[in-house]
């Protein structure tokens, strides 16, 4: 799995009301055999600490981690060992209490910050929803005015986003479909709630991924991975909308929870890893199962809004279903789908080769990202002597490839500037003795 995180245009700081602080073990939402059990094996992994280490190793509150060990002392399962430098007590467990942890790692082997219950979490999506960020067609216009693009495809896309349904981008290889379908995150502003796990039927499923999950700085300029300030409830990160992108290697497994029998824990699928933003399935027909397979899984949580999961004891649960999905292909749609299925998926866009012009705005773009002088009699020599007489379309892709091809000549030649010569070089380079040059299918394959 791949994930892309692209900072949003505006940004709206999550209000703390949203998530106060617990300061008992009532107000956590969790049970307190539960909360026994998560420090016991935090102490079992880690040997005795005091109430701070406890408290971070949590993300619980002082006060909580207090009531939560004036209980396993009470039950004989942990013991004062002293006190810190700083003045907390340190607690270790005793051989009873060992044994317990040791049975509660056999049951989850989840330990660390403590989960959030399912409710709290359904409720926070909802309240971070999609459908609250307002778009409209001078945010999507300001938010791509750096790239160059169609803007009736802009006009496409940026109701497609505004609807919340899904949208299924097509076209030829090279035309950008990823690259502008990560680029829409810029028109997801604002920030969310991403809870470390869950507690669902007594086993925490693991939320919080930081490959996928782009957590926001505070003021002071620190990641507020624990503490949120202002009595946030640091069982959540504060992050950007996330942005996942799947490729081929997705698996029908891959959209269930997933568990590791060695070590006995959950981990949450990708489109809940996704809610409240973005996942691209890119590559569509290439995954490993048939694309029916695929598009008959997201029925009932395109349509309800919601999604159903289970875990590896076959509890059942549901979840929100809040996220803006995008299919990307180079393959014929009818191929991969019958028309009557395709409608049920609200937008087909299409990506189109480029025109000249934008072709010759995206060479002058990568030009200046190299360092290379923009020379338009060589931008239009590359289109007229060989594309249009290989019958290679343009694609965006090609600007970006070919002079990044030409820049590692001049580089190893110790040349100053790009003529021809070093462009023919890339090109032959690009796409290989194997192209046929009457065949123009084939420029667009290797593209």
């Amino acid at each position: 799995m791949q994930s892309d995180i692209v900072s949003p245009a505006h940004h709206q700081t999550a209000p703390a009301a949203s998530a106060p602080r617990p300061s008992s073990v009532a107000e956590t939402g969790l049970p307190l055999l539960y909360l026994a059990d998560l420090l016991s094996k935090q102490l079992v992994e880690r040997g005795a600490q005091d109430l701070h280490e406890l408290s971070r190793g949590s993300a619980l509150s002082g006060s909580v981690v207090e009531e939560i060990c004036h209980f396993l002392r009470q039950d004989a399962r942990a013991e004062v060992r002293g006190q810190a430098r700083s003045g907390a007590l340190v607690i270790g467990l005793t051989d009873r209490g060992r044994v317990a942890a040791l049975e509660a790692l056999s049951r989850d082997g989840y330990s660390g910050m403590a989960p959030v219950p399912l409710d709290d979490y359904c409720r926070h999506v909802k309240a971070q929803a999609l459908s609250k960020v307002g778009l409209d067609r001078d945010t999507v216009i300001e938010a791509f005015d750096d790239t160059v693009i169609d803007p009736a495809l802009l006009d496409q896309l940026g109701p497609g986003l505004h609807s919340g349904r899904a949208m299924f981008i097509h076209g030829e290889a090279g035309t950008g479909k990823s690259y502008i379908a990560r680029r829409l995150m810029r028109l997801l502003p604002g920030e969310v709630l991403i809870p470390h796990a869950i507690l669902v039927g007594g086993k925490a499923v693991r939320c919080f991924d930081a490959a996928v999950h782009s957590s926001v700085a505070d003021d002071r300029g620190e990641v507020s991975s624990l503490y949120l300030g202002e009595g946030h409830d640091p069982r959540y990160v504060r992050c950007l909308r996330p942005c996942v992108v799947t490729g081929g290697e997705l698996t029908m497994g891959r959209l269930e929870v997933q568990y590791d029998a060695a070590t006995r824990i959950h981990q949450a699928p990708v489109q809940l890893l996704a809610n409240n933003g973005m996942l691209v399935i890119d590559d569509l027909g290439r995954q490993r199962m048939t694309t029916t397979e695929l598009f008959n899984r997201w029925i009932v949580p395109l349509e309800e809004r919601r999604d159903f999961l289970s875990l590896s004891n076959g509890h059942h649960f549901s979840v929100p279903f809040d996220v803006a999905l995008v299919f990307s292909t180079n393959l014929d749609p009818l191929a991969l789908a019958d028309a009557a299925f395709l409608r049920r998926i609200g937008y087909k866009i299409r990506f189109a080769p480029l025109e000249r012009q934008a072709y010759r705005s995206i060479w002058q773009q990568q030009c200046r990202d190299l360092d290379l002088a923009y020379a338009p009699e060589l931008a239009d020599f590359v289109i007229d002597e060989l594309h249009v007489r290989r019958g290679v379309p343009l694609l965006a892709c090609h600007p970006r490839d070919l002079l990044g091809l030409a820049r590692d000549r001049l580089e190893y030649w110790g040349g100053e500037a790009l003529d021809r010569d070093t462009l023919s070089w890339a090109w032959r380079t690009y796409f290989g003795d194997f192209v046929d040059d009457e065949a123009s299918s084939n420029g667009r394959r290797v593209s």
